[in-house]
């Protein structure tokens, strides 16, 4: 007979927040880049300890139309620990730049669930 893994109770659970955020930069970026930007801004400023905690990732992203031609603007949900949503925060505005050229990371808000980070924040 094969045993099951039982699945933990939602009270037992680790609680998670998800962060909108959107990212202006002068070429495009893909899901890949964003992860890649987070979890070595993050290394960088918390070591590998620090990052570790986070439990950070990034869920989904759209891209965004904008007037200007040079300019690439995209809007995403990260997902991280509610324990340690302070010291996200307190990591996006650290990254400047991507591979020499200067991108502009903007909080959008906070949000218990996905559909509602949609909702208030994304605004599609």
């Amino acid at each position: 007979m094969i045993q099951k893994l039982k699945i933990l109770p939602p009270t037992i659970r680790d609680k998670k927040r998800y962060i909108a955020f959107e990212v202006t930069s002068p070429m495009s970026l893909g899901r890949e880049d964003i992860i890649s930007l987070m979890l070595d801004g993050s290394l960088y400023l918390y070591g590998a300890c620090g990052t570790g905690n986070f439990e950070m990732w990034v869920l989904k992203l759209w891209r965004c139309t904008t007037d200007d031609v040079k300019e690439h603007r995209m809007k995403g949900i990260l997902r991280c620990r509610r324990e340690e949503i302070d010291s996200v925060m307190a990591l996006i505005p650290t990254i400047t730049n991507y591979r020499g050229k200067p991108i502009v990371f903007h909080t959008l808000g906070i949000s218990g669930t996905i559909k509602s980070a949609i909702k208030n924040f994304i605004n599609l």
